[in-house]
């Protein structure tokens, strides 16, 4: 007997092209290499820039999904319109101790209480606000850090909603073990609250990517490549390339931050 295979237009078929790629990111050896709260902090300092570049992919989308513009008229795909600005609103001012924040800025935060150093990622926001030019291969991050940038800010140049839709869905999502969770609690008792922070921002992102968020994100690329008659082939296609993409430059940045990581 056959097995049936799944639609090409369709989430499962990218979810199955993307399988092996998902299993050697969750299975990267990474985790399981830190063991130390030097070696946390080297992950942090390169770690930053791809929070940091979440946030341009995620504004990206709110651009194409929803009207920014004035006078304002209502865009097609409710759904996900609405979906983005839910997120939107939880990455760029959750709620944390009384106050609004986002993630970013928590994650800054983080860096700071567990002694890591911000200052390169402090120099970028500093020349984006003065006006400078962005330019991946010039700022100053961690060579691996700068790689990942570069594939960010590509699909993003592209200009299409369906392939930054991939990429934020396929490979954004659910990408820290438990066990790497747990090493961080772990980390956070022996230094007497260090890491307490950081521990928040890792559980935050489990319990709100982990209800509503992952099949409302499918939602989103099936909404923008379309659906039985109107299923648009070569933008699901291109949506599974930038999904592949989006996870092969994960396991690069995990791969060289492996690499930098200081010795125990």
């Amino acid at each position: 007997m056959s097995t049936a295979t799944a639609s090409p237009c369709s989430t499962q078929a990218i979810e199955e092209r993307i399988a092996p790629l998902r299993a050697r990111l969750t299975g990267h050896p990474l985790y399981s290499s830190i063991r130390t709260q030097a070696q946390l902090r080297s992950f942090m300092e390169s770690h930053v820039f791809a929070v940091w570049d979440f946030m341009s992919l995620l504004k990206a989308l709110q651009a194409a999904l929803t009207c920014v513009a004035v006078p304002w008229v209502p865009t097609p795909l409710p759904d996900s319109r609405r979906f983005i600005n839910e997120i939107v609103l939880g990455e760029e001012s959750d709620q944390f101790e009384g106050r609004a924040i986002s993630h970013f800025e928590l994650y800054l935060e983080a860096m700071q209480q567990a002694g890591a150093d911000t200052a390169a990622v402090d120099t970028l926001l500093r020349q984006i606000r003065s006006g400078a030019a962005f330019v991946p291969e010039t700022i100053a991050a961690p060579p691996p850090a700068q790689a990942f940038l570069r594939n960010t800010f590509a699909t993003i140049a592209a200009g299409k909603p369906h392939a930054m839709a991939a990429a934020f869905t396929f490979g954004r999502e659910d990408v820290i073990p438990d066990m790497f969770r747990q090493l961080v609690r772990d980390l956070n008792q022996q230094t007497d609250g260090s890491l307490a922070k950081f521990v928040w921002y890792l559980e935050r992102h489990i319990e709100v990517d982990g209800e509503d968020h992952g099949p409302l994100s499918l939602r989103m690329v099936a909404d923008l490549c379309g659906e039985g008659s109107c299923a648009d082939e070569a933008k699901w296609l291109e949506a599974a390339a930038a999904a592949e993409q989006a996870i092969a430059a994960r396991i690069a940045l995990w791969d060289g931050i492996l690499a930098g990581l200081p010795a125990v």
